[in-house]
């Protein structure tokens, strides 16, 4: 293809990306109000269960009406995650080798569901991590919170532990490509385990111990099945070479 021809390649995936995009807008704008509720419910937890005041306060006049279109946009690009990840892969699909797109197509076939889990985790634990943080102010202070930053804190939490567990289909990825040898991945469990641990301390407060074990668990496990995959693919390459160049050995 000529350089004309990949640049109407990328605007026709960017276009379905794009629609899929505005269709999950159209879902994501009847969710939200549905979504913000969710979200917001840790607040009127703290508010019956200690009897302080503590609400969601709207900086401006626009500020309502920008964050349910955020709450909409961020609920269309999950219900788009799919279209548009598939549409990255078809992009760079015709320049790879036959074994490469298989090792693609599972890669993303195991991303997707892994980063929904994530998101769904991070949104488990949202509600632990407010009512900790919350209860640092003193109790004859009201809790007046910012609907923007409790809003992207909310997002940047979902995000953050949706990427976490994606990492080990990554591992899995570099090990089939040859970047790293299942000796390796299980040789380092020791400082995987630590990288995850920091990783769920910085993600959730330091001092809320139950929802940094929710998010520890799970990715210390999907590490340990990244880990058994790789051996698996590593002794079938092993074998694999083995009768190959059996003719070959003396």
């Amino acid at each position: 293809m000529s350089l004309a021809e990949h640049f109407l390649e990328l605007r026709k995936r960017l276009l379905i990306s794009a629609i899929a995009i505005m269709v999950g807008l159209v879902a994501g704008w009847f969710l939200k109000m549905y979504v913000w509720d969710v979200l917001r419910r840790p607040i009127k937890d703290i508010e019956e269960s200690t009897g302080r005041l503590a609400a969601i306060n709207y900086g401006d006049v626009t500020s309502a009406f920008d964050l349910q279109v955020q709450i909409a946009l961020f609920i269309a690009v999950i219900i788009a995650s799919p279209v548009w990840l598939y549409q990255i892969w078809a992009f760079f699909a015709p320049g790879l080798t036959k074994r490469e797109k298989l090792y693609t197509v599972g890669f993303f076939g195991s991303a997707i569901p892994l980063f929904l889990a994530g998101i769904y985790a991070g949104w488990l634990v949202f509600p632990n991590i407010v009512r900790l943080l919350i209860s640092f102010a003193p109790a004859e202070d009201p809790a007046l919170l910012t609907a923007r930053s409790y809003l992207d804190l909310a997002f940047k939490l979902m995000l953050a532990v949706g990427i976490g567990f994606v990492m080990p289909v990554f591992i899995v990825l570099l090990n089939f490509i040859g970047v790293f040898s299942a000796k390796s991945i299980i040789k380092s469990w020791r400082v995987a385990i630590l990288a995850i641990i920091l990783f769920a301390g910085i993600t959730t407060p330091a001092a809320d111990l139950v929802s940094m074990f929710l998010l520890a668990v799970p990715m210390i496990l999907l590490y340990f099945i990244a880990a058994l995959i790789a051996y698996i693919h590593d002794r079938r390459h092993e074998k694999r070479m083995t009768e190959e160049f059996a003719e070959y050995d003396l």
